[in-house]
Formats: structure tokens, sequence, C-alpha cells
């Protein structure tokens, strides 16, 4: 009998703590802090404030700004908007950064600490001449790739370079990890290849940040893409666990190409072909440019990125050729 009269005495409570209007009631509330059983709220101060009820809630996320308060912002073109804060009990606020000379930090997808000046003297010519047979399905598998995208883009090399980078960012974010699972499983250090590998992943993806200010996809560009990386993530992840060495010397190969494409990207530029535009906001800062570059300063410093990366794979290979894995071999880490 006691028990049946508890257990209708908690249904008819739960039904008014969890009842629509006392959600609503609560959600209307600020956010102040946790509410711990029958204490109350857990106040970030320290102090518990005292509750009437026991129910557990937590409002962790809340979309507003703290008393109204907005917070300006520079977006992608320079323009100034407001936007507001996110309002979180956990305190875990972004720290306000500024360049060296005091301004304000706009971006969040990279820290100034990331930043880095290109390798301009970077050998642009040097080939791996195929030898072997794998390194001569890469070879040509990559020349194949080439083909259909010569015949989709022609001489549209910005829509190109988008085009591109978007593939590019794949290989280094499934080897590295691939490398981190590895190293979980065998408990071993990796011999800093999965951060080289995943910088190489994130910087290819910064080249595409830059690209889509110059050149803004079709809807055609954008299912392309899909297709593209879905095909090419999946292959790619295959190939890495059959041959490593074949992987590494295909992205080499890639850039290789990569090369080539900024290359004819450069003279069409100088030609007058495509207009020689000024360098996007996030370039200039991602490369240290000075504040008058333009879209050929952009061009020429990817282009070293590529062939950065170009050595650093075939590098790579190289080392799995010679029956070694990689962490046998300390990564070029620093770069980037």
């Amino acid at each position: 009998m006691n028990s049946k009269l508890a257990a209708s005495g908690l249904r008819q409570l739960g039904s008014r703590l969890y009842s629509t209007a006392t959600v609503r009631a609560f959600a209307n509330q600020p956010a102040e802090g946790l509410l711990i059983g029958n204490a109350g709220f857990f106040d970030p101060s320290g102090s518990v404030v005292p509750s009437m009820t026991g129910v557990v809630w937590a409002r962790t996320l809340t979309s507003g700004a703290v008393k109204g308060e907005g917070k300006s912002v520079t977006d992608s073109t320079g323009g100034r908007k407001e936007e507001k804060e996110i309002v979180s009990n956990w305190k875990v606020a972004p720290a306000k950064m500024a360049k060296e000379d005091g301004a304000e930090w706009n971006w969040r997808s990279f820290r100034p600490w990331e930043t880095y000046k290109a390798n301009l003297s970077i050998d642009l010519k040097k080939h791996h001449v195929p030898a072997t047979l794998l390194d001569k399905i890469a070879y040509w598998t990559v020349k194949m790739l080439r083909f259909p995208t010569d015949v989709f883009f022609q001489r549209r090399y910005g829509c190109r370079a988008m085009m591109l980078e978007t593939v590019a960012a794949v290989p280094g974010m499934v080897g590295g990890m691939l490398l981190h699972c590895k190293s979980l499983r065998r408990f071993e250090h990796s011999g800093g290849w999965i951060k080289t590998l995943l910088e190489e992943a994130e910087n290819e993806r910064m080249h595409l940040m830059t690209f889509m200010e110059v050149a803004q996809p079709k809807w055609y560009e954008r299912a392309l893409v899909f297709t593209v990386q879905g095909i090419f993530f999946n292959a790619y992840f295959v190939g890495y666990l059959i041959s490593p060495k074949m992987a590494h010397r295909v992205v080499g190969y890639l850039e290789e190409e990569a090369i080539h494409s900024y290359t004819e990207f450069l003279k069409e530029l100088d030609k007058g072909n495509i207009k020689n535009i000024p360098a996007p906001a996030i370039a200039i800062d991602y490369w240290r440019l000075p504040p008058d570059s333009t879209l050929r300063d952009v061009v020429m410093v990817i282009r070293a990125d590529e062939a950065h990366h170009r050595d650093v794979n075939h590098f790579a290979s190289d080392i799995h050729y010679q029956g070694h894995e990689l962490k046998e071999s300390p990564a070029p880490l620093g770069y980037h």
C-alpha cells in the first residue's frame, strides 16, 4: 500500500515538474548555473543558491548575449557585424587575441602562432622519376585523374584550384587518422608523423578557405565535390591500408600536378586573362603577406606549400621503400 501511494505521489510530482509550463518557465530564466539535487543551483562563484525542488536541471548552452550585449566582429569581407555571444555555465570563453601591431585578431579558424611565411625559394622543378611498378601505377593514376579535370575546368583556374584543394586536403587527414589509430593499438609514438600529416590537411583546407573568397562554386561544382570527395576518401583509405608507400607516392605526384596547375594560373594572371585582384584578408594574415598583396602573391605562396607537401610525401614513401616505418625517421615538423 505504501509503495503504491509513493508511486502515485511521484507521478503527480513528475507531471508538475516536467510539464510544458515548468520547462518553459525554466527556459526563460537566465543561465545562472546547475541545479544540484535538493541543494539548489551551483553558482560559478562557488556558492550554492537554495532551491525548492529536487529537479536536476542544466542549461549548458544558450544563444544570446550576456545582459543583452553583443560582440562586434569582422566578417570575411572586412565589414563589421554584430554577433551575440554564446552563454555557458562552464565559463569556457575564447581567449581574446591581437596581432603583433595590437590590432584585433579576426579569425577563429587559426591563431596568430599558426601563421607563417612560405618558403618561396623551394625547388619547384623536382620530379620523382617512377622506377618501380608501384611508382608507375601511382604516376599514371594521377595522370588519368588530371584528364577529366582539364576537360571540366579548362582555364577556369580559380574554380580549378578550389576543386583541387577539396581533394588535396583528404590524404593528410586519412594518413594522420590511420597513424593515430596505429599508435594507439601498438602503444607507440609516431615520430611526429601524425602531426605532420594533420598539419598538411589543415594547410590544404586553408588554401580552400582562401579560394572561397576568390571564386564562388556553382551548384554543379558543389555536387561534383560531394561525389569526388566520397570516392577519393574511401579509395585513399583502402589504398593506405594496403600500401602506405604507394599512397604517399600518389600524393607526391598529385602535388607535382598542383605545382603545374598553379604555374599555369600565374601565367594567366601575368597575361591579364585573370584579374589580379587584391589578396583576401585571410590570406594576408595566414601567410603574413604585406597589406598590399595581390592574388598573384597568394598563388605564389600556395604553390610553395604544394612543393613542400610534394617533398614530404615522396620522403615518406621512400622511407617505406627502404623497409622502414615512418616512426623510425623524425617527421619534418615546423614548416607550417
